[in-house]
């Protein structure tokens, strides 16, 4: 079990390397610099995190999830007695929206 879950990671890890070109030019890529909680989030988890905020058509449902996915990240992150940084403007959303992603 423990080596189908080592296996699973480095085959996450390995697409998701191989694939940062793609994913830069979408309307936006997820990384540790622009997303609460990246560091206790799975590579499963980032990248069905990026799939749903590459999902949204107007700013409002996007910023809705951003908002709710940063408060569950703060939670998690309580849990295991780390901290995580303010939300900052500037990310997400709001550069999708910047860009003409969003409505």
């Amino acid at each position: 079990m423990k080596f189908k879950s080592i296996l699973a990671a480095a085959l996450a890890g390995i697409i998701l390397a191989t694939s940062g070109v793609a994913l830069a030019r979408g309307p936006w890529a997820a990384n540790k610099g622009n997303t609460a909680g990246w560091q206790i989030m799975t590579p499963e988890e980032r990248a069905e995190h990026q799939t749903k905020m590459r999902s949204f058509k107007t700013y409002d449902e996007c910023k809705t999830y951003q908002e709710e996915h940063h408060k569950l990240m703060m939670e998690r992150a309580k849990e295991k007695g780390l901290a995580l940084p303010a939300m900052a403007s500037g990310y997400g959303c709001d550069n999708m929206k910047a860009r003409g992603f969003l409505k």
